[in-house]
């Protein structure tokens, strides 16, 4: 058992309002939620409106620009897993959402599957997708060394058995295959400004909280290694403005979008951006 010591005590501020501690993990350097919901308990905290990757819908300025962003961001998630394609060009995207990562990929002459537990996500992405995506238990039905890459966006933070995850991964890979995980950052000026108001801990729907430092022991204990790290420049903005509510209760859109620019600014010599890319590849 590590020695375990508080990080940070913090609330659910868009569902149940509910306290919450993060503990550094001695071993990793991670962050753990705690206490952390049983998993039957687990989708009650999922159950909110504002649940943005669940949906489609275009309600505000705020989801406009949301799916705005995501369009762009969809051509270079797209350009990325180009640069590792081999023959097959197999993708398995984890926690896929409404499907639309999946949807460009296969229009573009990937082999997909997604994993998807929530229902109504599932089903407009099966929609997309032409029944590619399953339920999570579909993911120990996977043949070893099937997919050329995995990808997971915002996906692994949410993911309980956290080591064990890994090793399915490991399992599902080719060699040499590549694994794509993009999470949060807790060392970016942004967290570190809006602190226990930081809405990219969204506890505890976030199980865990990464730096690079814990990716990287995290990965290498199945012999994978980060050969990459790349930032989402645009989390900071939607996070910050996201945190500005938390914070003062009322959005504050101009606010937010300061915090977000001044992290990004900050980040182009400390390279901690809000939010990373890893390009992790199976030795």
């Amino acid at each position: 058992m590590h020695k375990e010591s508080i990080f940070l005590k913090l609330k659910d501020y868009s569902v149940s309002g509910e306290e919450f501690e993060l503990i550094k993990n001695s071993e990793f350097g991670y962050l753990e939620t705690k206490p952390q919901p049983s998993l039957n308990k687990l989708p009650e905290y999922y159950k909110s409106e504002d649940y943005i990757s669940h949906t489609d819908s275009k309600r505000n300025l705020f989801e406009k620009a949301y799916h705005l962003v995501r369009s762009f961001s969809l051509k270079k998630k797209l350009n990325l897993i180009n640069s590792f394609s081999s023959g097959e060009k197999k993708l398995l995207d984890i926690g896929c959402g409404t499907g639309d990562f999946l949807e460009i990929a296969q229009q573009n002459k990937w082999h997909v599957s997604g994993i998807e537990p929530d229902k109504k996500a599932r089903a407009i992405a099966n929609y997309k997708t032409n029944n590619s995506v399953f339920q999570v238990e579909q993911l120990l039905q996977y043949e070893s060394n099937s997919f050329d890459v995995i990808t997971l966006w915002h996906v692994l933070e949410h993911l309980p058995n956290l080591e064990q995850q890994i090793q399915i991964f490991k399992k599902l890979l080719k060699t040499n295959g590549t694994l794509i995980i993009a999470v949060p950052n807790y060392k970016s000026y942004d967290a570190k400004y809006y602190n226990q108001f930081w809405a990219a801990y969204d506890v505890p729907r976030h199980l865990w909280h990464f730096n690079k430092t814990s990716i990287s022991k995290l990965v290498s204990k199945q012999s994978f290694k980060v050969e990459k790290v790349k930032p989402m420049w645009f989390d900071s903005f939607y996070v910050s403005m996201l945190s500005e509510k938390y914070k003062t209760g009322k959005m504050n859109p101009i606010k937010g979008f300061c915090i977000g620019l001044l992290s990004n600014l900050k980040a182009i010599t400390s390279k901690e951006v809000s939010s990373l890319i890893y390009i992790i590849k199976n030795n």
